[in-house]
């Protein structure tokens, strides 16, 4: 077995830091990250509990393709993705969001789960919206998978999540939803709250598209 050494461990950083901050890689990044948040959407409706009705009730919704546990920390968790709402032409343009976990229950093997937040609390979309919204705190949460969607009537907010490999549910204290600032500045060309990206304050990029479209069909 041949083992790394850590000169080239160093070297595979730098490398690896190298690439991420070339000119349009994080632009890449996010634009990839869309089409993922699309197919997601549609995948989770055919079959993993995520009903078009419950979708049409919502007044927000948040798509994280690809969570994952950190490896060196258990129960660890972060990931990338989007989130829209509802206003009086549809559902908005997306912003960028990330989504952080000490304590979920993630599958087994280090496999990635995607996962659809779904806020049923229009009285809440000013709180979800900002920097920082953590779900135990700032709301009750429901979970769901598979095609049963193990919903509580009195949560506003609901999760489900899809994985290929063995899922173990959420533990949703401490999952905390947080503005991404560099998504948003790779999309929309400048620094923007979600606040305003969803009251139509910026130009909707057409790369959005897919995820609009996919938003529109789902929830009719």
């Amino acid at each position: 077995m041949h083992h790394i050494t850590f000169q080239r461990q160093i070297e595979c950083a730098l490398l690896l830091a190298a690439v991420a901050t070339r000119p349009g890689f994080a632009k890449d990044e996010t634009l990839g990250r869309l089409g993922k948040a699309a197919t997601v959407l549609s995948n989770m409706e055919k079959g993993h509990g995520l009903r078009p009705d419950q979708i049409a009730s919502a007044d927000c919704i948040a798509i994280i393709p690809g969570f994952k546990k950190g490896a060196a920390v258990v129960g660890i968790g972060f990931g990338r993705g989007f989130i829209s709402c509802r206003n009086d032409n549809g559902w908005s343009a997306p912003g960028a969001v990330t989504l952080e976990s000490g304590s979920i229950g993630v599958q087994i093997g280090g496999e990635a789960i995607d996962i659809v937040i779904l806020s049923r609390d229009k009285e809440k979309r000013a709180k979800l919206l900002s920097d920082r919204f953590a779900i135990g705190d700032d709301a009750s949460a429901a979970w769901g998978n598979g095609k049963t969607a193990h919903e509580d009537s009195d949560a506003k907010i609901l999760f489900f999540g899809h994985t290929s490999g063995v899922f173990a549910g959420f533990g949703l204290d401490g999952v905390t939803l947080k503005t991404d600032d560099s998504g948003n500045k790779a999309l929309y060309g400048k620094s923007v709250s979600n606040a305003a990206v969803v009251a139509g304050e910026v130009t909707t990029p057409a790369a959005t598209q897919p995820l609009l479209a996919a938003l529109s069909t789902q929830s009719r």
